[in-house]
């Protein structure tokens, strides 16, 4: 994977984070200490049955401490104050870092994470932060430098219209 652009460009959020995950199995909880059903559960915490299942099982064998989110493996070395100072510098663009284009490459993320943050990651490892801030990988526009837009819009206009009719 040489050098490919990474165009930063926040999508839309598409996954909960741990904490709210966390939220919804302690809702849970809170409503079988009610003495709720679990399909009522289920259907309250907009979740499949066998989760709440799950869920209570773990509930009535472990507690509450049960449902709790774990992270197995070292500590993160990009906390969440040090995730959004990323963004912030990330967001300025390539550019504001010294970098010539304001193209932004792993590599290039990789080194200004290490630099302003002091966390050290491979390349792989920055795509997996990337994605957790809800950012995607975008393929730059190439367009010819010297194109004129008006005569594209004329042709678009008039001849575009004329081959159309003939097939």
């Amino acid at each position: 994977m040489k050098n490919k652009p990474f165009i930063i460009h926040p999508s839309p959020a598409s996954r909960q984070d741990a904490k709210a995950l966390e939220r919804r199995r302690f809702k849970a909880v809170r409503l079988f200490e009610k003495g709720m059903k679990q399909a009522e559960v289920a259907r309250r915490c907009k979740v499949s049955k066998p989760a709440v299942h799950y869920w209570y099982t773990i509930w009535r064998k472990s507690g509450k401490e049960g449902l709790q989110t774990h992270h197995p493996g070292p500590k993160p070395q990009l906390t969440s104050e040090k995730a959004r100072k990323a963004r912030r510098i990330l967001l300025r663009g390539a550019q504001a870092q010294g970098y010539d284009t304001d193209l932004w490459t792993l590599q290039r993320i990789a080194a200004v994470i290490k630099k302003q943050l002091r966390c050290s990651y491979k390349t792989t490892q920055v795509w997996y932060i990337l994605q957790a801030l809800g950012w995607s990988s975008q393929k730059r526009e190439t367009r010819y430098r010297d194109r004129n837009e008006k005569l594209i819009k004329q042709w678009k206009q008039k001849r575009w219209p004329a081959i159309q009719k003939r097939g």
